[in-house]
C-alpha cells in the first residue's frame, strides 16, 4: 500500500459490495436522484453489451469457479465455499434455479415490513428484472427430463411453484434466470439500465478495508485499490459484500464483539457480540452414479440437436418424515455435478445449526475463518432430515423412469452406513445467511445498531433462511432495504 488519498468531494451514498445485493440498492439509490459510488473487490466487466464479460460466467449452463475468493472450510477437508469475486456477486455464477421459499419463512421472521404479502411484488419485480424463464419440453435433457417422470411416479404432482410462495411437495422442470442460456446476473439486471447516469460512480478492482466511524455515524470507508489506500466521503455507507464479506467489513471497522475485537488489535467503535454470528447454510449431500449406455445415447442425440445441456433442471420440493405441519423442508436436484458426475443433490432447507465467522486478522486481504458447525444442532434434526432426504434420493433412482439411466450408486454405494458417512462428507448449497441478522446486528430495515449512516443490505441481515435457493430471495430483500433508503 503506498500512499493515502483523501477524497472529500463526497457522495450520498458509498455502496461496499457489488455482488447481488449490491448493483439493487446502487441502482434504486441512483433512480432516487442520489449521487452513488459502488466499490467492488473484483473486476468490473461492464454492460452486458461491452463484448468483456468471461465466457463461463455468460453460460448458464454449467457453474463456474473463476472469479473466486478463496473461502475454505476450517475442519480440515478444504471445503470450498465459493463466492464470486466479480460486479454481480454470486448471481454472476450460481445455478440459475429460481425459486421463493413458502410465506411461513418470511412471516416467521417476525421483523415489520418483511411480512409475505408485502414481499409479494418484489418477488414478482425481481423475477421480471432477471428475466426468469421456463424450459421447453423439447430442452429438458434425459436426465433431467426422467427424474421429474421418476418424481410424478412417487406421488409427487408436477406443479411449477417454485415462483410462488406457497410452495408444496411437487415436482417439475426449475425455472431459471437464464434467457437464451444467458446467466442473467444482477448487475445486467440493475447497473445495465442507469450505468450512464452521472450520478452513478463503479469502482472495480477495490476492497474496502473498513468503515470510518466518527462518533458514531458513518462517515466513509477506506479502500484498497493497486495499492493505493483511499479515504472516501459519503453521508450513508451500505455494505453489501455478503453474507462472509459483510461481517468481514464490519469487524475490520471494530464493530463486533470487543474481546475478539481487543485480541486482534482493533478498536472497539460499536460491541455487537452478534456480529458473525448466525453463520448457517443448507447443509447438503450428494449421492453420484454411473451413467447407463441408454442415457449416454439420448444424451448425444440431444446434443447433437444442438440444444444446451444445463447441469441443473428437474428439482423436486419434498416433506421429510420429521417436517413441521407437512411443510417443504427437502430440495432434491438431479444434476451433472461440477466434476462431470451424474448425481442427484439433496439439501436440507430449514437448517437449525449455527456457526460463526470471525477474522484471521485486522488485514483486509486475509480471508475470515468461516465455520459453519453443519449438523451440530442438539437434537439432530439436520441430519435426520439429510438422512430421510437420501432415502427419498435413492427412491427417485429405483423408479421405472430413472431404472434404466443408470447403472448404479458409485458414491457412498447403497451399502454404505450414511449415519457415520454424512457428518464426514456434508457440502453445502451454497446458500450462507445469517452473520448480520436483522434483530441482533441490525434493526428491521437494515441499519447497524448503534451506528448511524450504516446499513446492511445482502443475504447476511437474514435472521434465519428460506426454503429457496437465495438468489432472488436476496435481490427481494435488497430491493426492500433501498426501498426505505430511497424514501
Amino acid at each position: 500500500m503506498r500512499d493515502l488519498l483523501r477524497d472529500r468531494t463526497g457522495y450520498d451514498a458509498i455502496v461496499c459490495g457489488g455482488g447481488t445485493g449490491g448493483p439493487v440498492i446502487a441502482a434504486k439509490l441512483v433512480e432516487g436522484g442520489a449521487r452513488v459510488l459502488l466499490l467492488e473487490a473484483g473486476p468490473d466487466h461492464g454492460p452486458r453489451t461491452s463484448g468483456r464479460w468471461p465466457a463461463e460466467l455468460l453460460d448458464a449452463a454449467t457453474i463456474p469457479t473463476s472469479h473466486g475468493w478463496g473461502y475454505l472450510s476450517e475442519d480440515g477437508r478444504a471445503l470450498a465455499f465459493e463466492r464470486a469475486k466479480v460486479i454481480g456477486g454470486c448471481s454472476a455464477h450460481n445455478g440459475c434455479t429460481v425459486s421463493w421459499g413458502h410465506r411461513a419463512d418470511y412471516d416467521g421472521w417476525g421483523l415489520a415490513g418483511w411480512s409475505a404479502d408485502e414481499l409479494q411484488p418484489l418477488f414478482a419485480e425481481a423475477s421480471r428484472r432477471l428475466r426468469v424463464r421456463r424450459f421447453a419440453e423439447d430442452e429438458l435433457t434425459p436426465w433431467h427430463e426422467g427424474f421429474i417422470a421418476a418424481g410424478e411416479e412417487l406421488g409427487l404432482p408436477r406443479l411449477d411453484l417454485l415462483e410462488s410462495l406457497d410452495v408444496v411437495p411437487s415436482v417439475c422442470a426449475e425455472p431459471s434466470n437464464s434467457p437464451e442460456g444467458v446467466r442473467w446476473n444482477a448487475a445486467f439486471a440493475y447497473l445495465d439500465p442507469v450505468r450512464d447516469r452521472p450520478t452513478l460512480e463503479i469502482r472495480g478492482n477495490t476492497l474496502v478495508d473498513r468503515i470510518l466511524v466518527e462518533r458514531g455515524r458513518a462517515m466513509g470507508v477506506r479502500a484498497v485499490r493497486d495499492g493505493i489506500v483511499e479515504e472516501l466521503a459519503a453521508d450513508l455507507v451500505v455494505c453489501s459484500g455478503g453474507t462472509y464479506g459483510s461481517p468481514a467489513m464490519l469487524l475490520r471497522s471494530g464493530i463486533g464483539p470487543a474481546d475478539d475485537l481487543a485480541a486482534l488489535g482493533i478498536e472497539v467503535v460499536a460491541d455487537l457480540p452478534a456480529v458473525g454470528g448466525n453463520l448457517h447454510d443448507h447443509p447438503a449431500y450428494e449421492l453420484f452414479y454411473d451413467a447407463s449406455d441408454e442415457l449416454e445415447r439420448r444424451t448425444m442425440a440431444f446434443a447433437a440437436t444442438g440444444r444446451s445441456v444445463p447441469d441443473e433442471q428437474g428439482f423436486a420440493s419434498v416433506a421429510s418424515s420429521v417436517a413441521d405441519d407437512g411443510l417443504v423442508d427437502l430440495h432434491v436436484i438431479s444434476e451433472i455435478s461440477m466434476d462431470g458426475r451424474l448425481g442427484i443433490f439433496v439439501a436440507c432447507v430449514t437448517p437449525r445449526s449455527r456457526g460463526r465467522l470471525r477474522l484471521r486478522s485486522a488485514d483486509p486481504t486475509a480471508a475470515p475463518i468461516v465455520d459453519h458447525a453443519y449438523l451440530t444442532d442438539p437434537d439432530g434434526r439436520d441430519l435426520a432430515v439429510l438422512t430421510d432426504g437420501i432415502g427419498i434420493a435413492r427412491s427417485f433412482a429405483d423408479t421405472r423412469a430413472l431404472r434404466p439411466l443408470v447403472r448404479r450408486e458409485t458414491h457412498p454405494g447403497v451399502e454404505t452406513d450414511m449415519s457415520a458417512v454424512i457428518p464426514k462428507e456434508v457440502i453445502h448449497y451454497w446458500h450462507p445467511v445469517g452473520t448480520c441478522a436483522m434483530g441482533s446486528v441490525t434493526d428491521a430495515r437494515g441499519r447497524i445498531v448503534g451506528v448511524e449512516g450504516l446499513v446492511v443490505a445482502d443475504a447476511s441481515v437474514m435472521p434465519r433462511t428460506v426454503r429457496a435457493t437465495t438468489n432472488l430471495p436476496t435481490v427481494v430483500l435488497a430491493e426492500r432495504i433501498a426501498g426505505w433508503l430511497a424514501a
